[in-house]
């Protein structure tokens, strides 16, 4: 279980202090799959980083499997993080002196994990098999997506926390990554948090929020809607 408690968070400058988040409480079960929708400097990115732990909120708290990350020493929350958690970015930030082997196998290796056989399953799983050697210059923008959604599960995390990655892509071919994540870590028992501009991909997910200014405006429960 995934859950903020009235977190809200601001940043301070020589105007003032801007406030990112107001008040955001969000729930998200074992291998669920949450949309966190809105524009440009709604507070998506800020909401992504209290949850996995890369800022602290001002006010409220954060629960993830059953940890408050605020009691955790920075030692601890890296451990926690290492082990429970995976993360894709916009670009996929590959490191491009590695190969698309040795990117997979990233987490693995930080973990004490075996590689070979767990790396292969993934590439088997999306589709890019034949790229086991490749550099990451040499993929295209979706490939480079589906690398990064495979090194961030390699380890088996709990939750996955994804931040625009389908930014870059055309709509077909984000539609299909995001499909076949939430098909893979629901297999996983994976819960992930996405956030994504694109409204198409609401109806893909168990439920979905919008932001404004830092606060939600709409939620939607999929499961409520299937059932009525």
């Amino acid at each position: 279980m995934i859950q903020t408690f009235n977190i809200s968070k601001g940043y301070r400058s020589g105007r003032g202090t801007k406030q990112v988040l107001r008040d955001v409480s969000i729930c998200v079960p074992p291998g669920g799959t949450l949309a966190v929708v809105g524009k440009s400097g709604s507070g998506k990115t800020t909401l992504l980083n209290c949850i996995g732990g890369l800022e602290t909120p001002d006010t409220g708290s954060v629960n993830c499997l059953g940890v408050d990350l605020h009691t955790l020493s920075g030692r601890e929350l890296s451990h926690f993080q290492r082990q429970k958690m995976g993360f894709i970015f916009q670009w996929g930030n590959l490191l491009s002196y590695l190969t698309v082997f040795e990117n997979i196998a990233f987490p693995l290796v930080l973990n004490h994990l075996e590689r070979e056989k767990r790396v292969v399953e993934l590439l088997e799983k999306v589709g890019l098999a034949e790229m086991i050697s490749a550099m990451p210059h040499e993929l295209s923008g979706g490939e480079t997506q589906r690398i990064a959604f495979a090194r961030a599960i390699a380890h088996r995390p709990k939750m996955l926390l994804a931040d625009e990655p389908t930014a870059n892509l055309d709509s077909q071919t984000g539609e299909m990554l995001v499909k076949s994540m939430f098909n893979m870590c629901r297999e996983e028992d994976c819960a992930i948090i996405l956030t994504t501009h694109d409204q198409s991909l609401m109806s893909l997910s168990d439920n979905t929020i919008t932001l404004l200014d830092g606060k939600i405006i709409h939620e939607k429960d999929e499961e409520h809607r299937k059932k009525n």
